[in-house]
């Protein structure tokens, strides 16, 4: 296996990521130091750099008390990574996460070495822009309906974030969890923690755009994403207030058409194996998925 020198994932490392991240031939959300950061304490998430990819290690599985360690995929020029002499690439090794051109690559140079396996609750949802940010056509016609309702109830009242609003955003989300029982849910406490985990060091966080929509001058919904690469940007999170009927078609609709403009691609992440999720997102109709699977070394 690896080395044991790994370290923990510390704000301070971001610029030392960025050009692995930045060199990757396939974003994934996965790989955003944002995420990495966000969700490090939930996942005891940890890395070091070797054959000139940064690799990352899980070492804790949510929900098992048991120690557990497992590998992501590794973060880099995967082009031009020399596989072959990776000596830690050893029968037994498991990665996870692994983005569809990664797994081609591997399977291109360690023929008979590795086994795909399809995971498909990984899979990150793509949708063009434009028609979130439109909602135009028969298929979303619903939820056209949904942000036209919520327009001429409340007012289109959206504005764009930064850091000098993270009070308003952890209000909210602290609001949003008492609703919603996080005390009683593992996930989405974990999932609340990483929200206010960014909000609270946006400013360290510079990649990070946010939108909220207001009604009567109070914040009532906020989404967070940031760029993938030039044409395509991730949202991260995105909660609102369950009080006012439309109102997350509402802020998905804002989102996309503002802070998405001019990115042709929004990525909306993966569904983890949540039925509801996956039907929330499927109702969107996908343009299609960044596919991650395991990768299994077998010889």
């Amino acid at each position: 296996m690896l080395a044991s020198d790994f370290a923990p994932i510390d704000l301070i490392d971001r610029p030392d990521y960025l050009p692995f991240w930045t060199a990757a031939p396939q974003r994934a959300a996965d790989y955003t130091f944002t995420n990495l950061w966000g969700w490090k304490d939930h996942y005891g998430l940890e890395w070091r750099t070797a054959h000139n990819l940064c690799w990352i290690r899980q070492t804790a599985v949510p929900g098992c008390e048991i120690a557990a360690e497992r590998f992501w995929a590794p973060v880099g020029d995967w082009e031009a990574a020399d596989w072959e002499a990776m000596p830690h690439l050893q029968p037994g090794l498991v990665l996870h996460r692994v983005p569809e051109r990664l797994c081609e690559i591997l399977q291109e140079r360690l023929p008979g070495r590795v086994v795909v396996e399809e995971t498909r609750e990984q899979w990150e949802y793509l949708y063009r822009r434009q028609d979130l940010a439109t909602l135009s056509g028969n298929r979303l016609h619903k939820k056209k309906n949904h942000v036209n309702g919520y327009m001429k109830a409340y007012g289109e009242d959206y504005r764009a974030l930064g850091p000098a609003d993270a009070p308003a955003v952890l209000e909210l989300q602290h609001a949003w969890c008492a609703w919603r029982g996080c005390g009683d849910s593992p996930s989405l406490a974990a999932e609340s923690d990483v929200i206010c985990r960014v909000a609270q060091r946006w400013e360290a966080l510079p990649d990070v755009t946010g939108g909220a929509l207001y009604i009567d001058g109070r914040m009532v919904a906020f989404a967070m994403g940031e760029r993938l690469d030039d044409t395509s940007m991730v949202v991260h999170f995105e909660k609102a207030l369950p009080d006012y009927r439309g109102i997350y078609q509402a802020i998905n609709f804002c989102f996309a058409k503002y802070a998405g403009d001019p990115y042709e691609t929004l990525n909306r992440e993966q569904d983890a194996g949540e039925e509801g999720l996956r039907q929330a997102k499927e109702s969107y109709f996908p343009s299609g998925f960044l596919k991650k699977n395991l990768v299994r070394f077998v010889g």
